[in-house]
Order: C-alpha cells, then structure tokens, then sequence
C-alpha cells in the first residue's frame, strides 16, 4: 500500500479544504457544518481526493 509522508498529506489536506473553501464540490456525504478542513481530512481518510503526488525518481 502506497503511504504519504507528513509533509505530503499536509500539503495534500490543505489543498484540498482550500478547493472546498473556494466553492469546490465535496466527493462525500459530510456532517452539517463541518469545516472545509474538516471535509479534506475526511475525504483523505476515504482515499478520494483527486490530487496525485509525482516524487522525483
């Protein structure tokens, strides 16, 4: 199983409630209320967020 580094899923998250906070659609059924960072964390937990890493080889 692929596994991200702190760093990676730190900028992955944060991209991704940024998306949301703009207006971006959320991939998931999520709580009322919950914070755009909120949203990001649970959809990485999920595995669905729609960003890839490119690490150098």
């Amino acid at each position: 199983m692929f596994r991200y580094t702190r760093f990676e899923k730190a900028r992955i998250i944060g991209a991704r409630a940024l998306q949301i906070a703009m207006g971006a659609p959320v991939l998931i059924d999520i709580p009322e209320g919950a914070t755009p960072l909120e949203a990001a964390m649970m959809e990485f937990e999920k595995g669905v967020i729609p960003i890839t890493v490119i690490r150098p080889s």
